[in-house]
């Protein structure tokens, strides 16, 4: 199969909605920013892993129309999906960050999903696979006994 993930996703905006789109999926999501070709409009690449993931792309001269009334931006996109890890700690820093968020788990599936809208109105899910939130748990309980054994 020629396709086997998800390589990048780009948000367009303006050059004055650039910087909370950048601190949000720094601060919030905590992706890093990164190099960048040199592109004649304004934006910020964020990585995750070494890998740029979201390209923020300022050469809207003023934001986009909401298409329904009271609907957010975000044209033919509903959402977009990370996959995630260490539910637990991002549910306690988006509490800590006063960020709001809906859980979604999915019955009969081994996945979690939290969901929380970026500063444009963007549906961002984060999808956590509890078997390996299940033995990240593990693993952190038997280096915490082999470090209390110590």
């Amino acid at each position: 199969m020629p396709v086997t993930a998800l390589h990048h996703f780009t948000i367009r905006c303006t050059p004055s909605e650039l910087p909370p789109l950048v601190d949000f999926y720094t601060r919030v999501l905590r992706l890093q920013v990164g190099a960048r070709p040199d592109i004649p409009a304004p934006g910020a690449w964020l990585y995750a892993n070494g890998q740029p993931i979201v390209h923020l792309f300022a050469h809207l001269a003023t934001p986009d129309a909401p298409g329904q009334p009271g609907q957010p931006v975000t044209g033919h996109i509903d959402h977009i999906s990370f996959r995630s890890r260490g539910l637990k700690e991002m549910r306690a820093h988006l509490y800590a960050m006063g960020v709001p968020y809906t859980e979604a788990p999915i019955p009969g599936w081994d996945i979690h999903q939290l969901f929380l809208n970026d500063p444009r109105g963007l549906k961002v899910e984060m999808t956590f696979w509890l078997a390996e939130e299940a033995e990240e748990s593990e693993e952190g309980q038997h280096e915490h006994l082999a470090g209390g054994a110590a």
